[in-house]
């Protein structure tokens, strides 16, 4: 199995994806429009972030997630963030996240420009959470707040 960069081409499977982890998560519905809109952004402009895809050797595509980064003051850095992860559920279990993580952990480790990693959960998702927790993230800095339109 490889992780590579998505590209348009694998936008059927990002659609897919990106509905099935709205639903299976938060018991949302998205509007498939605005959906693949948004997901062409990305493509359209990398500084929106990039999509990482999880292949394996028959090129079927077993699970996907957006990096994003964003600026550190503080560190002098960029902080890659880890959006919308999403694993097919026949392949969980299978390390695929944490293939997504070393990947993503090899960047910041060998790009002086990098800081870390950082990643949102919903506090109900208690397996995501047990997920990262073992891939070595804690949660012991930060809580998080929104307002969305």
């Amino acid at each position: 199995m490889q992780i590579r960069e998505a590209t348009p081409h694998d936008l059927p499977h990002l659609i897919r994806f990106q509905t099935e982890m709205a639903w299976e998560s938060e018991g949302m519905k998205l509007e498939a429009e605005a959906l693949e809109k948004g997901i062409r952004a990305v493509f359209d402009d990398p500084n929106r972030g990039t999509y990482l895809v999880a292949e394996d050797p028959q090129g079927r595509i077993l699970g996907c997630l957006l990096r994003q980064r964003e600026w550190s003051d503080w560190r002098n850095r960029w902080v890659h963030w880890i959006h919308s992860l999403y694993v097919t559920p026949p392949h969980r279990k299978k390390g695929i996240t944490r293939r997504f993580y070393d990947y993503l952990q090899a960047q910041v480790k060998n790009d002086p420009d990098l800081g870390g990693l950082r990643l949102y959960v919903d506090h109900s998702n208690e397996n995501a959470m047990r997920v990262y927790e073992k891939l070595g993230m804690s949660r012991d800095h930060y809580a998080l707040y929104e307002w969305m339109k």
